[in-house]
């Protein structure tokens, strides 16, 4: 008796200790700035390397394509939580085809740059890179703003609180918790997580044209939260769900269309 007594405080103290590691260091595991997968891919597109204030002390390191910004609509990219700029060459290298202006930003402690990402410091971010693009003589209708993966949470954060030219998510997610149930089904998450990101709430406010793009063989973010998404979102809606791709896309031909018809129509 006494045995199963302690087993069983053990096993107790043992969970309680794992939510406490998970609570305290969540940001950790959800950020992750120094992961590298970039794949040594040749820059075949002009940019500037800038530096945008959004806050006392923090300058993002951001890579602006600028074409002509008035005759073309400004791509805002946010990525995603792992990586640097340099892990988004091959991307831009596609995009970049496209009769696009890009401003590809790299958020706090990634990239070099200074400060802690949490939730509410990307959306303060995002929305000081919109006031940025406005001083460049830019209006919200001239704004496309992409998000992958994590970043899909930032736009819809941003489009559900003003109307832009567009919206494009890459691989989202329906909600932070919805995500973190599949890698910690036994740890009560939802009373864990600082960081939410609820995008299945705050898209149903999105007035903004929107693409949502996302493969079905994505084993980090299932298909299934995109097709939520788009099921919950207003019209105008467009859609490519790809058979083969996973959660990093393949930035083929097929994409690219569908993001140039996209773009066209709004």
């Amino acid at each position: 008796m006494k045995y199963l007594y302690l087993t069983a405080t053990s096993i107790i103290l043992a969970y309680l200790l794992i939510n406490l590691f998970v609570y305290f260091y969540q940001r950790n595991l959800l950020y992750n700035p120094s992961e590298n997968n970039y794949l040594n891919d040749k820059i075949n597109f002009d940019y500037q390397e800038i530096f945008i204030e959004t806050d006392k002390n923090i300058k993002l390191k951001s890579w602006f394509i600028n074409k002509d910004l008035k005759r073309f609509k400004t791509l805002v990219f946010f990525h995603g939580n792992a990586g640097n700029l340099l892990n988004r060459v091959h991307k831009l290298n596609e995009l970049s085809k496209l009769d696009l202006n890009i401003l590809l930003i790299s958020w706090r402690s990634f990239s070099g740059n200074k400060g802690k990402p949490t939730e509410e410091n990307l959306y303060y971010d995002a929305k000081q890179i919109v006031k940025w693009l406005k001083t460049q003589g830019l209006d919200n209708k001239d704004i496309v703003l992409y998000g992958e993966s994590l970043g899909t949470g930032v736009a819809i954060e941003l489009a559900s609180k003003n109307n832009f030219g567009g919206i494009i998510l890459e691989s989202p997610f329906t909600s932070m918790v919805d995500a973190a149930k599949i890698y910690y089904p036994y740890l009560p998450v939802n009373l864990l997580l600082r960081d939410r990101y609820d995008s299945k709430i705050k898209i149903k406010n999105i007035k903004t044209p929107i693409l949502i793009m996302h493969g079905k063989m994505d084993n980090i973010v299932p298909q299934r939260m995109g097709l939520e998404l788009f099921e919950r979102a207003n019209d105008p809606k467009f859609r490519y769900f790809p058979e083969n791709d996973d959660h990093m896309m393949e930035y083929n031909d097929k994409l690219l269309n569908n993001i140039k018809l996209f773009i066209n129509k709004i």
